[in-house]
């Protein structure tokens, strides 16, 4: 069995059509469903019976140096959103040398980046929600 290489750049996160680059040190993207698939409840007698979740929700978040330019593509959307509720677009993350993917047909930012400023560069955290995450957790290849 061989070793497997695992390449930060090749992880791919496509918003409205806008491949985003510039990406902040440490965990980059984070990708979270909002609710349990299902959750369990047990009665006095010890019964118990899981109830399936229809809620598909999602967010992403995602670290951006202050530097990318990426930063003004997402402040457009969230523009655009805030003056006309037209800020909505599709999303797509992807692991380019595996078989990780996770898309949304609409998507929107949730929050736009908040801001500090030091005597270093430093990064804006996004979050972007969905209320239809579809995923498959893949393997790296």
């Amino acid at each position: 069995m061989s070793a497997k290489t695992y390449d930060p750049k090749q992880i791919v996160l496509i918003v409205g059509g806008f491949q985003l680059s510039g990406y902040a040190d440490g965990t980059f993207v984070n990708v979270d469903r909002n609710e349990d698939m299902y959750t369990l409840q047990i009665g006095a007698d010890g019964e118990g019976v899981r109830s399936k979740s229809n809620n598909r929700s999602g967010t992403v978040t995602f670290s951006l140096l202050q530097s990318s330019a990426s930063n003004e593509i997402l402040s457009a959307f969230a523009k655009a959103d805030e003056l006309s509720n037209s800020g909505v677009f599709p999303l797509l993350i992807k692991d380019t040398s595996g078989t990780s993917i996770y898309a949304a047909e609409m998507a929107w930012i949730k929050k736009i980046a908040s801001s500090e400023f030091g005597n270093e560069a430093g990064a804006r955290e996004w979050a972007i929600e969905t209320d239809r995450l579809e995923a498959f957790v893949g393997k790296h290849n």
